[in-house]
Parts: C-alpha cells; sequence; structure tokens
C-alpha cells in the first residue's frame, strides 16, 4: 500500500463496487465510488486520484468516452486508468490502452491481483512524479548555469573590446612614433 493514495472507483454496479471498496478498504488504500462516467468526470473536478478503476460497460457515458475525455482534459490527463470490465476481446483491450488506459483487468477478478496491480501502477505513478520533480530541478540547474555562461561569455566579449581597442591604439601610437622619427630624419639631417 501507497500512503496518502486516492482511488476513484467507477462502476454502475453497485455490488461491484461494494467488492472493490471492501477488498482495497481492507488494505489501508483510500478510495471513492461513483456509479457512472458523469459522476467520475464530476468528482475529479472536485478532487484528486491517483488513480482510477474504470468499468468499460455502462449506461451514458461507457468507459472508453469517460477515459478519453479524462485523458483529453491536462488536470486529470497523468491519472493511469485500469479498466475493469468482462469485455476480454483483443479489439476491447487495444482500444482501451490506445486511449490510455495503463492496464486491464477482467471480470471476475482475484483480489491479489487486484492489489497487485494497483500497487504496481500507484508504485509507478509516484516514481514517474519523482523523475519529473528531478528532472525539473535538474533543468532548473543547467538553465542557471547557462545563464552564468552567459554572463562570463558577455564579459569575455567586453574584455576583448578593450583588448583589441587597446592594441589600435598601440599599433596606431607605434606609427605616429615611426612617422614622426622619419620626418626627423631628413629634418635632422637638413639641419646638419
Amino acid at each position: 500500500m501507497l500512503d496518502n493514495s486516492k482511488i476513484l472507483i467507477v462502476d454502475d454496479i453497485p455490488a461491484n463496487l461494494e467488492v472493490i471498496t471492501e477488498t482495497l478498504s481492507s488494505h489501508g488504500y483510500t478510495t471513492a465510488a461513483v456509479t457512472s462516467g458523469e459522476r467520475a468526470l464530476q468528482w475529479l473536478e472536485t478532487y484528486k486520484a491517483d488513480l482510477i478503476l474504470l468499468d468499460v460497460q455502462m449506461p451514458g457515458l461507457d468507459g472508453f468516452e469517460t477515459c478519453q475525455k479524462i485523458k483529453d482534459n491536462a488536470s486529470t490527463a497523468d491519472i493511469p486508468i485500469i479498466f475493469i470490465t468482462a469485455l476480454s476481446n483483443i479489439d476491447s483491450i487495444a482500444k482501451g490502452f490506445s486511449l490510455g488506459a495503463v492496464d486491464y483487468i477482467s471480470k471476475p477478478f482475484q483480489d491479489s491481483e487486484l492489489l497487485a496491480r494497483v500497487n504496481t501502477h500507484l508504485r509507478l505513478q509516484q516514481l514517474n512524479q519523482s523523475l519529473e520533480q528531478q528532472v525539473a530541478k535538474r533543468t532548473s540547474q543547467l538553465e542557471s548555469m547557462m545563464k552564468q555562461l552567459e554572463d562570463v561569455l558577455s564579459q569575455l566579449k567586453s574584455s576583448q573590446l578593450q583588448l583589441i581597442q587597446q592594441e589600435k591604439m598601440s599599433a596606431l601610437g607605434n606609427l605616429v612614433a615611426g612617422v614622426a622619427h622619419e620626418i626627423n630624419n631628413p629634418l635632422g639631417f637638413v639641419r646638419g
């Protein structure tokens, strides 16, 4: 069990909701249960779920449509969805995965299978969030280093321009001294 994980269970049959809720609650998970896709979407407007267990065959908005709407919403798109359904044909399973589901459990299910899959996907979700935080932190560090490098590069360019100016002035001074020397030589000869 993962601490503070909230699981949303969506099934139109109250007996199924009761069995799943009992199984998960008895192992320390926090659950919320709704009986339709529409209610699941309303619930997600107010609360945050770490995982959704979603029945496919429901009146009104079915599981596939509900999954699509959840994945289309930026605030809920990252929530892992596991379909729990009696549909076990390859087309239904493939459709569920193509819509963004992370797993598929066939009814009737064994409690141990449900718990193993829920635990696995909650751990994967937490690992994914941890990796995203690490990437964001490293990206921020790299941006900071890039800013420092840009500042150093700007200072180097400024120093380079100053050196070029000094070299130009030095070369101009040498040229003027050389011209003055060349002019002084004939004048000194004439004077002599």
